[in-house]
């Protein structure tokens, strides 16, 4: 595969020690994190104040504050928009980081966590429990089904992390005995293949109904993760991240290719099992509570290089946070407009990530043609 274009800054990391950015460009950087910061702010707002009903800023805050307030706004603040806008600032940040870390590791621009079927392992779990439920309820009854807990909800996050967690261990392992990383992307482009081959058996033989459930979950969503369960995906997320920013030196390394990596005292085949350890916890346990996001992984690391004008990952990992939260519930945020229903969220994601990929593929096309 060809090497993205590595610009300038690359050109001063190290893994060691890591030198200090001059005054001018930490100030500029900062003003450019404040910006940032404003912006996913306003999301914030907007997330909880802006859908199919509008909700004033003053009733908001008195919902946040626990001062009194109509029980119909109460409602909608406290039950559904808050545990939205928390769950989609955090995974759209856990899959931008993630897409982030990817790209560097196997230097390719398309890269993103759901290459290697980490996502794919997970849409499989769900298919599972969704068509075999329905097929165990048509031969044993209902009752067998909901004794086993198959049909709800946490049924469906215990099969998509199970089924991630399958697939990143498959890689895993394939990844111990190959040390090329491109190898190992396009096998992980394969597994993907083959388990959606899998998936597309299952809908086939299952019911109309049990497709069309198992289609909605597809679709993505931020809205079904609960009070009692958001504290679960946080802690992970927020776990994942902090180990992510951890590595920020040596990622800074990989820019310039593994061998400059390992001359600086890196060792590769642990360094590479960490990070798609990492990116399968963070887009895993993103995809078994809300569903296959697509699109965010690709699109915030690029608009982040753009923003911050940096390739250093002590810079790009924060901002892909911010930026991944920002732009996720963006997309939710329109989604949810009055007189539009509820719209897919991908369809959303596809509406802004789209453009992003061209503009990649026609840069990294015009890169090639200058070589």
């Amino acid at each position: 595969m060809s090497t993205p274009h590595v610009d300038g800054h690359a050109q001063h990391l190290q893994v060691g020690h890591a030198p200090s950015l001059p005054p001018t460009e930490r100030s500029f950087i900062g003003l450019r994190f404040g910006v940032l910061g404003c912006v996913w702010l306003i999301v914030i707002v907007m997330g909880i104040t802006i859908g199919s009903v509008t909700v004033s800023l003053s009733d908001a805050y008195k919902v946040i504050s626990g001062e009194t307030v109509d029980a119909v706004v109460y409602t909608i603040v406290h039950d559904i928009r808050i545990p939205r806008t928390i769950t989609a600032v955090v995974v759209g940040a856990a899959i931008g980081v993630s897409g982030l870390i990817m790209q560097t590791l196997f230097r390719n621009p398309l890269a993103d966590p759901y290459v290697l079927g980490i996502s794919s392992g997970g849409s499989l779990g769900v298919a599972l429990v969704i068509m075999g439920s329905g097929a165990l309820s048509t031969a044993y009854g209902a009752e067998f089904t909901s004794s086993l807990g198959l049909s709800g909800q946490f049924a469906i996050v215990i099969a998509s992390a199970i089924g991630s967690g399958v697939v990143m261990a498959l890689v895993l392992g394939i990844g111990h005995i190959i040390r090329s990383s491109a190898v190992l992307l396009l096998l992980g482009v394969m597994i993907g293949y083959f388990v959606s081959a899998f998936i597309s058996v299952l809908i086939a033989y299952a019911e109309p109904a049990l497709v069309a459930q198992f289609t909605r979950w597809g679709f993505g969503s931020y809205t079904g993760v609960t009070w009692d369960r958001i504290g679960i995906l946080v802690g992970i997320i927020l776990v994942g991240l902090a180990i992510a920013f951890s590595l920020a030196k040596p990622l800074n390394a990989l820019l310039l290719g593994e061998r400059y990596a390992q001359t600086m005292g890196i060792e590769m085949r642990t360094m590479r099992w960490a990070l798609i350890a990492i990116t399968s916890i963070l887009a895993g346990v993103s995809n078994a509570f809300c569903g296959p996001i697509a699109f965010i992984g690709i699109a915030v690391p690029h608009v982040t290089r753009g923003v911050m004008g940096s390739s250093d990952h002590r810079v790009l990992i924060p901002g892909c946070i911010l930026g991944g939260g920002a732009m996720a519930l963006l997309a939710d945020v329109i989604a949810q407009q009055p007189g539009t229903g509820v719209l897919p969220i991908n369809a959303v994601n596809a509406a802004f990530g789209a453009p992003i990929v061209i503009v990649i593929l026609l840069r990294w096309y015009r890169g090639m043609e200058d070589r």
